[in-house]
């Protein structure tokens, strides 16, 4: 059982862990000269940052994706709280329902972050505000991340909802 708990763990942790590098990180949209992601837009030839604000277009989408991955990231942070509060205040054989739904909703969150950047990336990457042509790149290692993120939330959700709390 200790073997088990040490592994859900440490699942949870590189969940929390590949939300945070992916939503915080540059890395979303990448080419030759520059990177982008839901934050900034940086050029790789003059090293110069530009944050994305509303004068951009299709700046909606961008907040939207920049919400819900904050969310994800929230929602999986109080999932382990609550999860290590419900390890010692559970009673033997009940479920850790309230730790697997908050996980799910942090699944959620991730999945619908993505799923915006995915549908709407030709539109986003097409603004005259960028200082260089951002238009022929192609998703970066933080996109990625994101992803997998989505992944690992829902199958840690799904791994609480079964866990029963043994001695």
């Amino acid at each position: 059982m200790l073997i088990l708990l040490a592994f859900i763990i440490v699942f949870h942790i590189t969940s929390a862990a590949l939300l945070f590098i992916s939503t915080i990180d540059n890395a979303w949209w990448v080419g030759d000269n520059f990177s982008t992601d839901v934050w900034r837009m940086c050029a790789t030839n003059t090293s110069t940052c530009m944050a994305i604000t509303e004068e951009f277009k299709e700046y909606q989408s961008i907040q939207a994706v920049q919400a819900a991955m904050i969310l994800s990231t929230i929602f999986c942070c109080v999932a382990f709280l609550v999860f290590i509060l419900q390890l010692f205040r559970l009673k033997q054989g009940e479920r850790f329902v309230l730790t697997s739904v908050i996980q799910l909703l942090s699944c959620l969150c991730v999945m619908i972050a993505a799923s915006i950047y995915t549908d709407r990336h030709e539109e986003l990457h097409q603004s005259y505000q960028y200082r260089v042509e951002v238009s022929k790149g192609q998703y970066g290692y933080s996109f990625v991340l994101a992803w997998i993120a989505f992944a690992f939330t829902l199958i840690s959700g799904v791994m609480y909802l079964v866990l029963r709390k043994r001695k």
